[in-house]
Parts: C-alpha cells; sequence; structure tokens
C-alpha cells in the first residue's frame, strides 16, 4: 500500500467497531490495536481464551499435478512427504538465502494451502507464480476470512459449537461442519498457546465471530496484544526479525530447512543456504533480559563494553514477566546465553542479559 491509498476493510470491520475497537492501519488495512487494552486483553489469553481477526493474512490455493514439486522449488521442506491435513512451518527464500516471506503450507488432499503475511502477499503471489509451471495454478481466495482463538481454554470453547476438533493436535486440520457452513480449522496460531485458526467465508464470518464471543470464556483481542504475546513467544515477525537481508541460518529458523531437502537441494537459496550451514553465520537472532522497567525498541543499539554487537528488532514490557524482553540480533560470539550486556535507550545504557528463548513457554497440544 502507497502512502496515499486508504487501508482497506476487512469481513470484520463493522464488527470491530461495534465492540469499541481502537482501528488502525496495518499491513493495508484498517485492524483493531485494542478493545479493553493491552495488557488485560494478553492476560485473558495466556489464562482463557481470546479471539483475534487475522483476515488480513494471504489464503492461497495451489492447484495442479506438479504442485508438490513445483512448491519444492520454492520452498525448503518436503511437500511431496507431506500427509494430509498435516502443515508445516517454512520459508520463501531469494538465491542468496534472505528470507522473502515466513508461511505455513497444508496439504489439504486435492490441493496445498498457503497462508502467508498479509504484508507480503502480493509480492509473495508474483514470485510464487513466478516459479510454478504451466500445470500448476495459485488462486488467491480473497473473500476468505481467517479467525484465531487461542488460549489454554480455546479448545473447550470451539468443540462445543464446532464437534471434533479437540482431535486436532498442534500443526494438524481439517474441514468441519458449523451451522451448516464448512470451516477449515487448524490447530496453530502465533502467540505460543494452544490455539486454532478458522479459515471461514467473508460472508459467514461476523456470524461465526459471534457465536464463539457467546462463551464467558472468550474476549476479543486485538493487534498488540498478538504482537505482545508472540513476542513473548520468541516467534519471529516478518519486516523486523525476518527480511531478505536475514537468513534462516541467523534467524534460528534452520529447521525449517528439512534434512531431507538440505540431501536433496534443488530449491532456491540451497547452495546460500548450505554455505552458511557449513561455514556458520556472523550474527545470531538471540533473547534479552532487560534490567528495569523500561522497554527497549526495534533499531536500539546493543553494546558490550564500548563495542556495538547488535541491534534490536522486537522489544515491549512483558505482561507475564514483568519486565521487558526483546530480540536482537548479536554478533555470532556475543550470543550464547547469560552475556552481560547493555542497550542504548533514549539516550542511556540499560542492562541486559541473553537469555534462550521463548522467554515464556509454548502450550501447543501435541498429543496426550
Amino acid at each position: 500500500m502507497t502512502n496515499d491509498q486508504k487501508p482497506g476493510k476487512l469481513p470484520l470491520h463493522d464488527w470491530h467497531c461495534a465492540l469499541g475497537a481502537r482501528m488502525v492501519p496495518f499491513a493495508g488495512y484498517l485492524m483493531p490495536l485494542q478493545y479493553e487494552g493491552i495488557v488485560p486483553e494478553h492476560e485473558w489469553t495466556r489464562n482463557s481464551a481470546g479471539l483475534f481477526d487475522v483476515s488480513h493474512m494471504g489464503q492461497l490455493r495451489i492447484t495442479g499435478d506438479c504442485a508438490a514439486e513445483d512448491l519444492e522449488t520454492l520452498l525448503p521442506a518436503s511437500i511431496s512427504g507431506l500427509a494430509k491435513g498435516r502443515m508445516r512451518y517454512s520459508l520463501l527464500l531469494n538465491e542468496d538465502g534472505g528470507i522473502l516471506d515466513d508461511l505455513i503450507v497444508t496439504n489439504r488432499g486435492d490441493y496445498y494451502s498457503l497462508v502467508v503475511n498479509g504484508s507480503m502477499k502480493m509480492q509473495d503471489i508474483e514470485h510464487i507464480r513466478r516459479h510454478l509451471s504451466a500445470a500448476t495454478s495459485l488462486e488467491y481466495e480473497r473473500e476468505r476470512a481467517l479467525l484465531a482463538l487461542q488460549g489454554p481454554l480455546s479448545q473447550d470453547v470451539l468443540e462445543q459449537i464446532v464437534p471434533g476438533v479437540s482431535d486436532l493436535v498442534f500443526m494438524t486440520a481439517g474441514t468441519f461442519d458449523w451451522d451448516g457452513t464448512s470451516l477449515w480449522v487448524s490447530r496453530a496460531g502465533y502467540t505460543g498457546e494452544d490455539g486454532f485458526e478458522i479459515s471461514v467465508k467473508g460472508d459467514d464470518a461476523s456470524r461465526l465471530a459471534d457465536a464463539i464471543l457467546r462463551d464467558d470464556r472468550v474476549r476479543p483481542v486485538g493487534l498488540g496484544a498478538r504482537d505482545s504475546l508472540r513476542l513473548e513467544g520468541g516467534l519471529p515477525l516478518y519486516g523486523h526479525d525476518l527480511g531478505p537481508a536475514i537468513n534462516p541460518v541467523s534467524a534460528g529458523l534452520k529447521f525449517a530447512l528439512s534434512p531431507k531437502r538440505r540431501e536433496a537441494g534443488g530449491w532456491l537459496g540451497y547452495d546460500a543456504c548450505t554455505r552458511m550451514m557449513n561455514d556458520g553465520v556472523a550474527e545470531q537472532r538471540t533473547g534479552l533480559l532487560i534490567e528495569g522497567r523500561l522497554p527497549a525498541r526495534e533499531g536500539a543499539a546493543v553494546f558490550s563494553g564500548d563495542l556495538e554487537v547488535g541491534r534490536v528488532t522486537s522489544g515491549g514490557f512483558s505482561p507475564t514477566l514483568k519486565q521487558p524482553i526483546a530480540m536482537a540480533y548479536l554478533s555470532f560470539e556475543f550470543s550464547s546465553p547469560a552475556q552481560p550486556l547493555e542497550i542504548e535507550v533514549r539516550g542511556r545504557r540499560i542492562a541486559a542479559r541473553t537469555v534462550p528463548m521463548p522467554f515464556v513457554p509454548h502450550r501447543y497440544f501435541r498429543g496426550n
């Protein structure tokens, strides 16, 4: 979206306004930043169930007999070995191994679906189409909405209105019926909590959101708490912690480079990523625990003595830990745990130390 373009409205725009949401431009749309406040919404999601609108994300359909093979020229994940209803986190890379976007790919049986970042979806579509064979097609499902129900009580809530979703485990998905409407439900999300993402036709989105919100265990939650939750979970955000100048090894995302595909190669960025895995990288995405109450924001310089050793890419106050936390790219020799460092915030140095991520343990449901 250029500066002179007005942000668009998503299917739930009026629904958010009726609930008193504070709306802000985000990823080309007007989105709810908060309803009652970022901290109470954050804490409610940690303890109960929060309902998020993530309809700005791009929902793409990849169809054709060669779809898996074509996707494997783009993604470092094993697509042909992905079972029906299974999901996988992966990356779009350039030839230098830089990250063009991170995404989720799912085997829907007769096609593959990709969920890509809202701010990057049009660039992703163009990039993917350039690399697909004539036998494979890409459809942007712009008429669909996407809701996320996140938190420890989300299963109990959703099972009441969509029976059967409790059979799902983390990173699995399926089709379910709700009041005569077909839903695609995945057990996933970007808060670090157990939860579900629900793809629904835009025309049915407000009716479904109302049905979920009737449960007293659910409250609507905005972008502000989504960001603080994902930061506590040590989850990188594209455009901040990830980008074309950042590679998967430095980003701590080597797990997204499938061991099978590392051996086979044949994907964009393979040569560059192989060199980095063999030779090492100059910097590493690292967690920082900060003393005091003053948060460090994106761009803040990190020092060891007089030597600048990195920059913060995401930072804020952690409602769960009751202190500031941050993610930063640090020179590799300063990225090991318990390194004493300082961050320059508002003209003064604040003490910090490196810590493993996530800052708050993930609570994904992987089965009993």
